[in-house]
């Protein structure tokens, strides 16, 4: 088979290091030349939870030739319909693209490479951008895990084969009900990448800070709102159930911190990838993620105030009319709950 990542940023980096280094051979595609320039020359380099280099093949979409039978899609969802136009032409009528984005991305896939090549999935890890190709572990290896499915909810053996090259670089579970496990990812990102991006700042400085932490918890309970509204049923994560962030009081809020801790203590370092857009001046996936929970709500008609003021802020800051640092906690008016 011909395998390839295409969008080989901070995951695919990582992604395309581990595979290559456990037997099977992948190509890295960028749109960044500087990075592809580095991975040919220098080979997938990895830093911070893990230390390792690899010898691995990289090349910009232009380069693209041929015909690709599996392909990890990680291209940030604002360059989709660039990016998905550039691979339509080199994929064949049994080829598979697996879509690892943020958000819930297989429809907008689909469209373009049709319904009968998508699959999807969601990576239970996070990685930072260091510098052409450099990619830094920010979670711990053993939480490096994958979820992945098909649209139609199937067991297929292809399935089966795609599980079986992504266990190359972290975990792998198949599961039956892959919307469910896309909104409790969906949460997971909303939640700390959200306000990661917001406050300019890590996923443990957040969770250190009491009322940015109350942001977060509220940020989980508007989703798994929208989410029931929505009729989906939420998987778990890790082995983590997130339903159980919902709360009514203040008192039920307050005693799910210590979940918070727990479940994200292990990527305590990681800086939102919408944050690394930012600092770099760059568009950010923030309607993918918590305006997608802000869309939903609207049509479910589920009020989502912390969603929506996440995405007021971080399109003010793509726009230049507000900074993304911690200040802008400030910004947070938490809505009221009864006590208990």
């Amino acid at each position: 088979m011909t395998i390839a990542i295409m969008g080989a940023g901070s995951l695919g980096t990582i992604i395309g290091a581990l595979t290559v280094k456990n037997g099977t051979d992948v190509l890295l595609i960028d749109t960044n030349k500087e990075h592809v320039a580095a991975l040919n020359n220098n080979g997938a380099t990895v830093t911070g939870k893990m230390e390792l280099n690899v010898p691995v093949r990289a090349i910009t979409p232009d380069q693209m030739s041929g015909i690709y039978d599996i392909v990890f899609y990680l291209v940030k969802q604002t360059h989709n319909e660039t990016a998905l136009r550039q691979l339509l032409p080199h994929l064949g009528e049994h080829s598979v693209v697996c879509t690892l984005q943020n958000g819930v991305p297989e429809d907008a896939v689909a469209a373009v490479v049709g319904r009968e090549r998508t699959m999807g999935g969601t990576v239970g890890w996070g990685a930072t951008w260091i510098r052409p190709g450099v990619s830094m572990l920010t979670s711990e290896p053993d939480k490096m895990t994958y979820d992945i499915g098909e649209l139609d909810n199937t067991i297929s053996e292809r399935l089966q084969k795609v599980a079986a090259i992504l266990s190359l670089s972290g975990k792998t579970e198949m599961v039956s009900n892959l919307a469910g496990v896309r909104w409790t990812k969906l949460l997971v990102n909303a939640t700390f990448s959200g306000m990661s991006a917001a406050l300019g700042c890590t996923f443990g400085e957040v969770m250190d800070n009491d009322k940015a932490l109350a942001c977060v918890s509220h940020i989980a309970n508007e989703t798994i709102a929208v989410a029931s509204a929505l009729g989906i049923t939420m998987e778990p994560i890790q082995g983590h159930d997130l339903r159980i962030l919902a709360f009514r009081t203040r008192q039920e809020m307050l005693a799910k911190f210590p979940i918070y801790k727990m479940v994200w203590g292990p990527h305590r370092l990681l800086k939102a990838s919408m944050l690394q857009d930012l600092e770099k001046g760059q568009q950010t996936e923030i309607g993918a993620i918590n305006g997608v929970v802000c869309d939903f709500g609207r049509t479910a008609g589920v009020p989502t105030p912390i969603n929506d003021k996440v995405v007021e802020i971080i399109r003010g800051a793509e726009e230049g009319k507000n900074g993304f640092t911690f200040a802008n906690l400030d910004l947070f008016e938490l809505p009221e709950l009864p006590e208990s």
